[in-house]
């Protein structure tokens, strides 16, 4: 008989789209830009229920639309479970309306509740990102943010300087993570010597310092090539070369979200204002 195998975790994927094509493949990166903004701005002054759970299902149907299928989601760990739910613990300890009477006993849920509004605002919007990452190519970010900040430039602000270190950034940090995990493998695979007790703390920090300095030398060595590559193909002024447009079914998706925020923020304004002890 077989001993049971090890269920293999899922790292988290970002700045790598999915392959495939889909509606929301399609989408120019601009308009996904200005979707995240819009629905960051709203959930930010309007963080109520059902901003939040509006938005949560506007993410659910583009990640079915888009074909994102669940193993493309990495495996959360168990010490975030863990955290999740110290969390809810001491959030409920805080109490607050409304309340529940169980036999003899009044239970304040006000706390649990704020706790999980604000739990599913960050979900909402980290999926919401997630889902811009797996659907969007790095190398049409750069272009997209030239062209929207265009009407900034008459207030001479460096657009284009922005769009450029923005895709560099893009561009950089799954090379840098993969740079990184390969010298965190390569020190596990060092054999540990034995040192006293009292030696273990400084060693631990020589390791880490050894550490810090053999990933800086691999991010300017990876640096200096990217220089030279982009000096190869012609420059930073490529990255923003590409022109990018409005198309129907760019109208079609900024209109939803729009419709859905301008419902989403006249609902709220509905409750504020129907809501006890306010005029």
């Amino acid at each position: 008989m077989t001993a049971p195998t090890k269920r293999q975790r899922r790292p988290v994927v970002l700045l790598r789209p999915v392959p495939g094509t889909s509606p929301i493949h399609e989408l120019w990166a601009g308009t996904k830009l200005l979707v995240v903004f819009t629905l960051s701005v709203l959930l930010t002054f309007f963080p109520g229920w059902v901003p939040i759970l509006g938005a949560g299902v506007l993410v659910l149907v583009a990640l079915r639309l888009a074909r994102i299928s669940r193993g493309v989601l990495p495996t959360i760990p168990w010490w975030l479970w863990l955290l999740l739910a110290f969390g809810a613990l001491t959030a409920a300890l805080g109490a607050g309306s409304p309340e529940i009477t169980v036999g003899s006993v009044e239970l304040g849920l006000g706390g649990l509740l704020n706790f999980t509004r604000i739990t599913l605002l960050a979900v909402t919007l980290l999926g919401l990102c997630m889902l811009v990452s797996w659907t969007t190519n790095v190398s049409d970010i750069a272009p997209a943010i030239a062209t929207l900040g265009r009407p900034f430039k008459v207030l001479r602000i460096p657009v284009d300087d922005w769009a450029v270190a923005t895709a560099l950034a893009l561009r950089s940090f799954p090379m840098l993570l993969d740079e990184f995990r390969v010298l965190y493998a390569a020190r596990k695979l060092r054999p540990r010597p034995h040192f006293p007790r009292r030696m273990r703390l400084r060693r631990l920090g020589f390791e880490i310092v050894d550490l810090l300095a053999a990933a800086i030398t691999a991010a300017l060595r990876r640096g200096d090539e990217m220089g030279d590559a982009i000096t190869a193909r012609g420059g930073t002024g490529q990255f923003s070369a590409s022109k990018g447009r409005l198309r129907r079914r760019d109208v079609v998706a900024l209109a939803i979200v729009f419709t859905f925020c301008a419902a989403a923020m006249g609902s709220e304004l509905f409750l504020m204002g129907t809501s006890p002890g306010r005029s």
